[in-house]
């Protein structure tokens, strides 16, 4: 999925200032995002948030659905170009067809994993397929690659088996990185850059658990579905939990049926500036990627989608420049 906002603000992240070394409960709301204007699919935007643009080198988090595509198109994401990050695409319902400019073509089902390396340079689409069912719902994220990574070379990965645990009413799947606890040692095939984690928990009525935390990390959750309790803080949809360092556990439980998602790694210590699709560390390194896509240079082509792709934003008259973490 792409930033498809026209006018995108530059987000500025990293840094270890502002890292909550301590446990904390920060609930920061999302907010609404249309993607591919007014009549597009809308979007929950938690990270970045005005008040904190990173957890880890999770840099973007957007939730979308449950949408009814009953009779209609569904997600319609044309072709656009990523540099020097990660995408992790996870469906709780629906469908998504992945087109990319690797040639790579994978239909993705709930609890699946499509993970995909921009690194120097690569474009994508995403759309829902011919004979989608009723409703779509799942969430995209970003993940930054550190600067000794950030030029690798582009990839795309689909991971149907992932780890999974199963503690009465709870299901956790981790989809990269690792959980210690009774899931020690069995971390995700997705390839990580730098020490990080996502993972799914999903509640049955009435069901708790306590996942093991690795204390030098930063955390944060996410509900998906539901409304879970978290350190005792209740999270709905809509919001982000930031939950800083130093838990070498955490506590959650549902009354109702839920999905949690659970984000966290070490703090980003690299200061990065996102704009648009793109991550760079300049704003020459920004603007030599907006014309390289321009001119159709270096992002490759994607076939088989049925559009032409998505042209980019026009640059901000200010000039990019690196900060840290938080406004």
């Amino acid at each position: 999925m792409s930033n498809l906002d026209p006018d995108p603000h530059e987000t500025i992240s990293g840094g270890r200032v502002g890292v909550a070394t301590e446990p904390v409960r920060e609930l920061l709301e999302g907010r609404d995002v249309v993607l591919g204007g007014t009549r597009g699919m809308s979007v929950v935007r938690t990270l970045p948030n005005k008040e904190r643009r990173m957890v880890g080198a999770w840099c973007f988090v957007d939730s979308f659905g449950p949408e009814s595509v009953n009779g209609g198109p569904g997600m319609r994401v044309a072709p656009h170009p990523h540099t020097g990050l990660q995408t992790v695409t996870w469906l709780v319902q629906g469908e998504v067809l992945h087109r990319d400019s690797l040639a790579n073509q994978q239909l993705i089902h709930p609890g699946q994993l499509n993970l995909m390396t921009a690194g120097r340079g690569i474009s994508h689409a995403e759309e829902s397929p011919t004979g989608h069912g009723p409703v779509l719902q799942g969430v995209q994220l970003w993940v930054a690659l550190p600067d000794e990574h950030r030029g690798v070379a582009p990839e795309f990965d689909h991971h149907r088996d992932l780890p999974e645990l199963v503690d009465g009413g709870v299901r956790v799947r981790v989809l990269i990185g690792e959980l210690g606890g009774a899931l020690a040692g069995q971390g995700s095939p997705a390839r990580a850059y730098s020490p990080i984690v996502g993972a799914e928990v999903a509640f049955d009525r009435d069901a708790e658990t306590r996942l093991s935390l690795e204390p030098d990390f930063e955390y944060a959750a996410v509900t998906l579905s539901g409304a879970i309790e978290v350190d005792r803080v209740l999270l709905s949809p809509g919001s982000l939990l930031y939950l800083g360092c130093g838990r070498v556990d955490l506590a959650l439980r549902a009354d109702q049926p839920g999905r949690l998602l659970l984000l966290g790694g070490e703090p980003f210590d690299e200061e990065i500036i996102m704009w648009w699709n793109f991550i760079g560390r300049s704003h020459d390194e920004i603007v030599r990627a907006r014309e390289d896509w321009m001119a159709g240079r270096g992002f490759g082509e994607v076939r088989g989608y049925d559009g032409g792709p998505l042209p980019a934003p026009a640059m901000p008259t200010s000039t990019l420049k690196p900060r840290g973490r938080l406004r």
